[in-house]
């Protein structure tokens, strides 16, 4: 029986168009903030643009907090976070003084960029990520490859193996993380042609 996708419509964001890109990897795929729907949902997206305190209250106040704590840190389904959606898997940001999920062990931070001409925040547009561990959610997608970016705040890691890719934006940030069954990307894999398109693919395979 094929498996479903979960995405999850907090009201914060990008919902559309990471839908929109799903169907055309998946038929299986469903946007609720249903607590039943995504208990039953075999996968989990969270995807989001906006504010991290403002979507934690969010997800309080839509009673799916404590439903996707279960079935993404005690039942181990996979879940994928994009933008906002993975900075939400971490303890804290300085984006609001709420606690996020707590999945990853890591911070959120605005980017302290010092070459403000060159670099602009929020950091817009095309940029490479480079892999730092093997992963299956980055099958088939060469190294070094250019995903679509825009956001302002950026991953302090506490542990290393959390890391899965880092990109180059005046200094190196945490771009992607992987833990278990949890990934999460800065970028938008919806926005990044054919290799968002691989890389959502992939985790519908996982």
């Amino acid at each position: 029986m094929p498996q479903t996708i979960a995405i999850v419509d907090y009201k914060m964001g990008n919902i559309h168009s990471v839908y929109k890109k799903m169907l055309h990897i998946t038929s299986n795929i469903i946007v609720t903030n249903s607590a039943e729907e995504i208990a039953k949902a075999d996968k989990i997206i969270l995807p989001g643009v906006g504010h991290f305190a403002k979507a934690m209250k969010q997800i309080h106040e839509l009673g799916i907090f404590n439903t996707l704590h279960e079935h993404v840190s005690i039942k181990q389904k996979p879940i994928l976070g994009i933008c906002l959606g993975m900075q939400l898997f971490a303890n804290t940001s300085e984006e609001g003084n709420v606690p996020g999920f707590g999945w990853i062990d890591a911070h959120v931070k605005r980017f302290e960029i010092s070459n403000t001409l060159q670099y602009k925040t929020p950091h817009t547009g095309w940029n490479e990520a480079f892999l730092v561990k093997d992963s299956n959610i980055m099958n088939n997608i060469e190294e070094n490859t250019p995903f679509y970016f825009v956001h302002s705040y950026h991953y302090i890691c506490n542990h290393q193996q959390d890391i899965l890719l880092q990109t180059e934006y005046e200094y190196l940030f945490t771009s992607a993380v992987e833990k278990n069954n949890i990934f999460g990307v800065q970028f938008h894999p919806e926005k990044s042609h054919e290799n968002g398109t691989k890389l959502l693919r992939n985790f519908v395979k996982i």
